[in-house]
């Protein structure tokens, strides 16, 4: 039987150490609520009905605490490794090449790529399906909630310059989502200039090499990035919570 092509996929970032939260293993294999943080949103994407195929981009895709996660998921959906790079792009970048080898036999040129950080490990199927619908209607959707602080903008030397207005600043999650064949493009100019500058988000790369919009979605203030000790007790509020 002739595998079916995967049109949706989910790119799951997991190839950091996580230096900033001060443990001894990389924090998408540290256990919260007795589960490692990867398998949280990795059994998400396998849960969406929205998604065919999940590539998880991993520092050492043979590690067997990777190997495990994948096995204990029982994932319905193909899934495949790819090994991360130095910087979160070439971490994309790696993923999308799997995907562009595969177009025509496992993937298809026009579905939606999500880009997610393993750290965020609460996500939910609710959120993926409110990106998916922006995404077909706006050819973009990138998580977002707006921001509850003043932000202030400063000089290298740390004086304020400005202060942009509340109601316009957004604070950037992932998912990420973009249509395949738009954001592979996107990325073969970005990895081809040697001028890129410090690109931290792939919204970041559609912006600069691409005339495709980027449209701000609805986020979730839960959907946090687990990046130091103190986000570890609100991630285990908010797991413990849902499952009550």
């Amino acid at each position: 039987m002739k595998q079916r092509i995967c049109k949706n996929i989910a790119i799951v970032l997991a190839g950091g150490n996580g230096s900033r939260m001060m443990r001894d293993i990389p924090k998408q294999y540290m256990n919260i609520c007795e589960k490692p943080v990867l398998s949280y949103s990795l059994q998400t994407f396998n849960d969406s009905a929205l998604i065919d195929g999940i590539i998880i981009v991993a520092a050492d895709p043979e590690d067997e605490r990777l190997e495990r996660i994948v096995s204990d998921a029982h994932c319905s959906k193909n899934v495949q490794i790819a090994h991360a790079g130095d910087f979160r792009y070439e971490s994309v970048n790696n993923a999308l090449q799997i995907i562009s080898t595969g177009l025509g036999e496992l993937y298809a040129s026009d579905g939606l790529v999500f880009v997610h950080d393993s750290a965020r490990a609460c996500i939910t199927t609710e959120m993926i399906a409110r990106l998916y619908d922006d995404a077909k209607k706006y050819g973009s959707a990138v998580a977002s909630v707006p921001s509850k602080d003043t932000v202030k903008i400063s000089s290298p030397d740390n004086y304020v310059i400005s202060t942009p207005d509340r109601d316009r600043v957004h604070i950037i999650q992932t998912p990420q989502v973009f249509e395949t064949a738009a954001l592979i493009e996107a990325y073969n100019k970005m990895i081809s200039d040697a001028d890129r500058g410090n690109i931290t988000d792939d919204a970041m790369v559609m912006e600069n090499y691409s005339s495709v919009r980027v449209h701000l979605s609805e986020g979730d203030y839960t959907n946090i990035k687990l990046t130091t000790p103190e986000d570890i007790t609100f991630v285990e509020r908010i797991l413990l919570a849902r499952k009550q």
